[in-house]
């Protein structure tokens, strides 16, 4: 690729990509704190490197990009291995009680069986 074709249109649209990939691929974490903080890295990331010119310094920033896609991909798989419960801050299942009382409930009970 030529430094001339990245900065017509063909590199906005590769970052474009990588950036909805990451965010996407933050999501599929199954604990709450890496899926939040997944988020949240790759939007400070982005919004850092915003002011970035040089093309050569873009194309470096999306290699890195794409190989922390990598370790996202291997890292939510290993993830799914070894579900938790859901916090409370998740809500969802085991969110809100659906009796007249507003508690809180557990998801699975917890103990020894």
């Amino acid at each position: 690729m030529s430094a001339v074709g990245a900065l017509k249109g063909d590199m906005p649209q590769q970052v474009r990509s990588l950036y909805r990939q990451l965010l996407r691929q933050g999501n599929q974490f199954t604990a709450y704190n890496f899926r939040e903080y997944a988020k949240r890295r790759t939007r400070d990331a982005f919004r850092e490197h915003v002011a970035v010119n040089d093309p050569r310094k873009i194309q470096e920033l999306v290699q890195q990009g794409l190989k922390d896609l990598q370790v996202m991909k291997r890292q939510t798989v290993i993830g799914q291995f070894y579900q938790l419960d859901r916090l409370v801050v998740e809500g969802g299942i085991s969110g809100k009680n659906n009796s007249e009382e507003s508690a809180v409930m557990r998801q699975k009970q917890q103990g020894y069986d």
